[in-house]
């Protein structure tokens, strides 16, 4: 039985389902030793609509996970996502006091970074260092030790709705367990199914899960661009229940099973789809109708992910072209139509670096729990919120001014 000090876990609470994922750090990654996924319910477009039935769905997750791993689940990293989620980038400038940069001089030049006008409702969740720059020399990843007099820093800031995260932390603490650290999803999947190289280079990564389509941008090593899009693989599901006429169901079963993004690739098969009210018969169709039903929607949110790739201004700047993660991804046809929109090489991001129970977790739509052990495991603090605190980002402000020492541990 694995000690609790040795175990992260990672919870992803989508709006399609959640699970709960328990690894042991290794020198490659992490082992995975149990997993638990239960449908998820109270969740619309990522955010907690009612917590009864998230805390419900997130205990059964729970149990399932401890009683695969042979222990007892006590905290976790949690990812965060929906429309609320915003990223920006900032620019911070310092004289140096010393001539030398030192740990106080990143501080303040960090604080003057984030010195953005934020409204009341919103928080920040991360401050993601770009590159330092001393004395105009940029591209600089650690300038601690630099001589210089000039120290400047750009950042990616991700705020958050306040109440929404809160909502998320009641929930895990409501099913007894407290939150380690709060985690972007985006982020945590890159750390699962990118390379370093690609984030070198430049490269996209889409997540498309239930509620949401996440959009994450990599370039020489460090995220430039984020943004949330509120289309994904549920619409597509309704789309299907309502052109069917089929309960929502069987739709989300027809889709995983036989669905295709690209009409033209579907195979020349009849499926069977169940009626809505009892007394009815069900009836055939073929997979090309399905398709067509299906593929006017996965163009759309691939339509506008690459609108969103335009906006931030980075196309040029993603060679390594794009990587589709989330439970969509597995979809056949995905990534010929991908490549059509974009223009771009693409490839379907499976989780890297994983031991253990590979053949069950291999798979596109575990790469945000994953990424969320890994990134435990990587070095993120545990804050140990706390049910009662009633400024639950209180301790994410305070581990945000030691930033640093988890980017350089």
């Amino acid at each position: 039985m694995a000690k609790r000090e040795e175990y992260i876990v990672g919870l992803d609470i989508g709006t399609t389902k959640i699970c709960a994922l328990v690894g042991i750090p290794t020198v490659e990654g992490v082992d995975v030793i149990g997993i638990g996924t239960y449908p998820s319910h109270g969740l619309r477009k990522g955010v907690v609509v009612n917590i009864e039935a998230t805390v419900r769905s997130i205990r059964r997750a729970v149990e399932e996970a401890e009683l695969m791993a042979g222990c007892e689940i006590h905290s976790a990293f949690v990812g965060i996502a929906g429309g609320h989620i915003k990223g920006m980038n900032s620019h911070g400038v310092v004289a140096l006091k010393s001539r030398e940069v030192t740990e106080d001089d990143v501080r303040r030049v960090i604080d003057a970074a984030k010195a953005v006008a934020i409204p009341m409702d919103r928080e920040v969740i991360h401050i993601l260092p770009q590159e330092f720059i001393v004395d105009g020399q940029d591209g600089i990843k650690d300038p601690r030790g630099m001589s210089g007099v000039r120290l400047e820093v750009k950042v990616h800031i991700v705020t958050g709705a306040v109440t929404s995260a809160q909502n998320l932390i009641k929930c895990v603490n409501k099913a007894g367990m407290t939150v380690d650290d709060i985690v972007l999803q985006q982020l945590a999947a890159s750390e699962a199914v990118l390379t370093p190289e690609e984030k070198e280079l430049g490269v996209a990564l889409v997540d498309i899960g239930g509620g949401t389509t996440d959009l994450a941008i990599f370039h020489r090593g460090s995220i430039k661009h984020t943004a949330v899009i509120s289309l994904a693989g549920d619409h597509v599901t309704g789309d299907i229940a309502v052109g069917l006429r089929t309960p929502i169901e069987e739709a989300e079963k027809l889709k995983k099973r036989y669905g295709c993004a690209l009409a033209s690739m579907a195979p020349v098969e009849e499926v069977e789809v169940p009626p809505v009210g009892e007394g009815q018969r069900p009836r055939k169709v073929s997979r090309q109708l399905l398709a067509e039903i299906i593929e006017p929607r996965m163009e759309e949110i691939l339509g506008l992910v690459e609108e969103e790739i335009e906006r931030s201004g980075f196309r040029r700047m993603i060679p390594s072209g794009v990587v589709i993660t989330g439970g969509s991804a597995l979809m056949e046809g995905i990534v010929e139509l991908a490549g059509q929109i974009f223009d771009l090489p693409v490839r379907r991001g499976y989780p890297k670096r994983i031991g253990g129970l590979v053949d069950i977790v291999r798979n596109p739509q575990y790469a945000t729990a994953i990424g969320l052990v890994l990134y435990g495991a990587k070095g993120g603090r545990r804050a140990d919120f706390q049910p009662h605190e009633e400024n639950i980002f209180d301790k994410v402000s305070r581990r945000m001014k030691e930033w640093f020492k988890e980017m350089f541990s």
